[in-house]
């Protein structure tokens, strides 16, 4: 989001120069620059590295064409890797093993910055919260038909970790 009225007095902003950042909307009243904003959201594939499988999901306000993996905002307070661990748990009712950071992406449709984990889990039945439609285990190399196809951010993840498994042999 980019601000014309200061959040704090309602002022209208002018642009001002600010470092290297370069212009910036700032307040002349509060004397502050207001940086654009954008939501912070984590999205994780989780996996099941002995069965060689992830988690998919289909949410309809998300796709009705593809699968996606879990993801969602991070609250106030969490760290991204609290809220991986939370939003595994509640969209699929699996508990996390461990969790590894697997890079951040920019996701310009929505103005998000998501925040990619691998979440290893033992493969146990999927508890679903209400949000999602329908949720699967599948093998990795099949996961990458049913996501949106190459450029999309769960296509990355997948296709990195494939990578990722493969110099690990």
């Amino acid at each position: 989001m980019r601000y014309k009225f200061c959040p704090q007095c309602g002022a209208e902003l002018t642009e001002k120069e600010i470092g290297d950042e370069g212009l910036v909307p700032f307040c002349p009243e509060c004397n502050r620059p207001w940086f654009d904003t954008f939501s912070t959201c984590i999205i994780c594939l989780v996996v099941s590295d002995e069965d060689g499988e992830c988690v998919l999901m289909k949410e309809a306000n998300i796709s009705k064409i593809y699968h996606n993996l879990v993801s969602g905002f991070m609250k106030p307070g969490e760290n991204a890797e609290e809220t991986a661990i939370r939003e595994v748990k509640e969209e699929t009712g699996l508990d996390l093993e461990y969790i590894e950071s697997a890079g951040t992406y920019w996701y310009g449709k929505k103005d998000m910055l998501m925040i990619g984990f691998f979440g290893h889990a033992k493969k146990a039945e999927l508890v679903l919260s209400s949000e999602i439609d329908t949720a699967k285990w599948v093998p990795f190399e099949e996961a990458l038909t049913l996501v949106a196809p190459k450029g999309a951010i769960s296509y990355a993840l997948i296709e990195k970790y494939i990578e990722k498994i493969k110099n690990e042999k």
